[in-house]
């Protein structure tokens, strides 16, 4: 049996799923304090499609949260306004995400920019993702003379 030829992007996958669990590990409050993370994402995968739900609660306005597919990221950021908000000085403790926030995820598969249909139901978006079609390859007629 022979070894599978060396695949760089493979590794590179590997080694940003595991910086990824690694963030994950670090407890509640460092990512509070030092912002990592931001909001949380799940990310799956079914037969046709990808699909990212996301923690953001607090979201007033569809207009608040902006969602961009570029270079097989999706990027979701936006703004959480709180009504209401004590001031800091009188504030004890602060852990509920408000102001703005920014999430970069990689997908596990290339995604069709076309069918993307994003929900927001008691706090949590749900973004669903077409899997990219591959092209059926091409048979190329030669012109041989």
């Amino acid at each position: 049996m022979s070894m599978p030829p060396f695949d760089p992007f493979r590794q590179l996958s590997n080694i940003r799923k595991e910086f990824d669990r690694f963030l994950s590990d670090f407890p509640e409050t460092l990512q509070n304090e030092f912002n990592l993370g931001g909001i949380r994402v799940d990310v799956h995968e079914t037969e046709n499609e990808v699909v990212a739900t996301c923690d953001i609660p607090g979201v007033e306005n569809k207009e608040d949260i902006q969602i961009v597919i570029d270079n097989n990221q999706l990027k979701i950021s936006g703004t959480i306004n709180r009504a209401n908000e004590v001031s800091d000085e009188n504030m004890y403790r602060k852990e509920r995400l408000s102001g703005s926030f920014n999430r970069t995820i990689t997908l596990p598969v290339a995604v069709s920019e076309e069918g993307v249909k994003a929900s927001y139901r008691n706090g949590v978006l749900e973004v669903r993702m077409p899997k990219q079609q591959n092209n059926p390859k091409k048979t190329i007629d030669i012109d041989f003379q």
